[in-house]
C-alpha cells in the first residue's frame, strides 16, 4: 500500500500525528503545574511525580492490550472506544478530590491515551514498508513532536488564567476533537482477511516470537532505555528549572518547548538523510550523541553550572531522541507487518515501563537536588548504547556468519 502520495499522504500524517499527540499532551501539559499541585493537595513532590509514573504505566499497559486488540478487531473501532475513555478520565482528573484519586485517574487517562499512540503506529505499518516506512514515520513524528513543544507552553498559558484543573479540561476537549476527526476521516486500514484470530494463545505466541527475535528485542530495548531517560528528564526538569534555578512556569514552558525543536530537528534529519545514509548508521550516531550529551549534563549538574550549561546538553540529548526513536522503530517494525499491532505494542510498552521506574528516581534526593536526574539520564543512555551493540549488532554478525 505504498501508494499514498502528495496531499493524501500529508493528510494521513496530520491525522495519525494528531492521535500520537495524546501521549505527549497527557505527559507534558501538566508539568508546569507540579509545584501548584503539591500546594493544593498539601502533599510532596515525590507523590505528585507518582501521578506521572501511573500515567506512564497506563500508557505502557494500554499499548500491550490495545495493540493486539487492533490486530484482531481492526484499527478504527478500538481507537474510537479508547478516545471516549480518555475524555472521561481527563474530566475525572480535573475534579479529583485528593492526590490518590488524581493518581488513579492519571493511570486511566494514560491507559486510554495508549490507543492513539499504538494504533497510529500500527496504521503506518499497514500502509508503508521499507524506506518509505522510515520516511513516513519521520513525517508522522514531525507532527507528533509538536506535542512536547506545544503542550507545556499551553499548560503554562492555562495556569496564567486558571488553576491546574483547567489543564485537564482542555485535555478532555482534545480527546473529543480527536474522536470526531477519527469518526469522520479515518478509514479502516486493516482488512478483515489480514486480521489475526481472536485467540489468547495466539496473542501470547505473537509476543513470544517478538521477544525471541534478538534484533527486534535489541531495537526495543535501545528505544526503551533512551526514552526512559527522557522520562526522567520530564519528571525532574520542572523542579530543576523552577525550584533550583528559580524560573517562572511561563519561562519553564519556553525552555521546555525549545527542546521540542531539537526533537523535531533530530527526527527530520532521519527523513532527509535516509536516502543517503543507512538507518543503522543514523541510529549509531544518535546513540553516540545521547551518551555525550548525557555525560556533559551530569558534569554540569554536579558542579551546579549556570542554567545555559544545563540547557545546551539537554537540547542535544532531546535531539538524539528524535534520531534514535525514528530509526529504531522503523528497523524493528520492518519485518513485523503480519503482527504490526503487537510489535507496536511492545515497542511502546518498554519505554513507559522503564520510564515509570526512572521518573520517581529523580526525586530521591529532594526537590532541590538535580544530580539524581543527571545520573539516571546518563545511565539510561549508556544502557541503550549497550542494548544495541550487545543484541542488534551481535545478531547481525551471527546472520552474516551463517550466510
Amino acid at each position: 500500500m505504498n501508494k499514498l502520495t502528495g496531499t493524501k499522504r500529508i493528510q494521513l500524517a496530520l491525522l495519525l500525528g494528531s492521535l500520537g499527540l495524546l501521549g505527549p499532551f497527557t505527559i507534558d501539559m501538566y508539568l508546569p503545574s507540579f509545584p501548584t499541585i503539591v500546594e493544593d493537595y498539601q502533599t510532596n513532590a515525590s507523590l505528585v511525580q507518582v501521578s506521572l509514573t501511573t500515567c506512564l504505566l497506563g500508557l505502557g499497559l494500554g499499548q500491550l492490550i490495545i495493540g493486539p486488540m487492533s490486530d484482531v478487531q481492526g484499527r478504527r473501532k478500538p481507537l474510537l472506544i479508547f478516545l471516549v475513555l480518555y475524555l472521561l478520565a481527563s474530566l475525572i482528573c480535573s475534579i479529583a478530590p485528593n492526590i490518590y484519586t488524581f493518581i488513579a485517574s492519571r493511570f486511566i487517562q494514560g491507559f486510554a491515551a495508549a490507543g492513539g499512540l499504538v494504533i497510529s503506529r500500527a496504521i503506518v505499518r499497514d500502509v508503508y514498508s521499507g524506506k518509505e516506512l522510515t520516511k513516513f514515520f519521520a513525517l508522522l513524528m514531525l507532527v507528533g513532536n509538536l506535542g512536547p513543544i506545544v503542550a507545556p507552553i499551553v499548560g503554562g498559558g492555562i495556569l496564567a488564567f486558571t488553576n491546574w484543573s483547567g489543564v485537564f479540561i482542555v485535555l478532555a476537549v482534545v480527546g473529543l476533537v480527536l474522536f470526531l476527526i477519527v469518526t469522520w476521516k479515518l478509514e479502516e486500514t486493516l482488512p478483515k482477511e489480514n486480521r489475526v484470530p481472536s485467540n489468547f494463545k495466539q496473542v501470547v505466541s505473537n509476543f513470544g516470537s517478538l521477544i525471541k527475535d534478538r534484533q527486534f528485542t535489541g531495537y526495543a530495548l535501545t528505544q526503551g532505555f533512551i526514552i526512559a531517560g527522557i522520562f526522567a528528564y520530564v519528571s525532574g526538569i520542572p523542579f530543576v528549572y523552577q525550584n533550583i534555578y528559580g524560573v517562572s512556569p511561563q519561562v519553564f514552558s519556553l525552555l521546555f518547548g525549545v527542546n521540542g525543536i531539537g526533537l523535531i530537528l533530530g527526527t527530520q534529519s532521519v527523513g532527509r538523510l535516509t536516502d543517503f545514509i543507512s538507518e543503522k548508521s543514523l541510529l549509531k550516531f544518535g546513540l553516540l550523541l545521547s551518551n555525550s550529551a548525557g555525560a556533559l549534563l551530569l558534569v554540569a549538574l554536579i558542579f551546579k553550572a549556570p542554567i545555559i550549561l544545563v540547557a545546551i546538553p539537554i537540547f542535544f540529548l532531546v535531539a538524539s531522541i528524535g534520531i534514535i526513536s525514528t530509526t529504531s522503530f522503523s528497523l524493528a517494525m520492518e519485518t513485523q507487518g503480519h503482527i504490526a499491532g503487537s510489535a507496536s505494542a511492545l515497542l511502546g510498552l518498554l519505554p513507559f515501563v522503564l520510564g515509570s521506574l526512572t521518573a520517581p528516581l529523580v526525586g530521591i534526593a529532594g526537590e532541590n537536588s538535580a544530580i539524581p536526574m543527571g545520573v539516571v539520564i546518563f545511565t539510561a543512555s549508556f544502557l541503550a548504547f549497550l542494548s544495541y551493540f550487545a543484541l542488534v549488532r551481535k545478531a547481525s554478525a551471527n546472520v552474516q556468519t551463517a550466510k
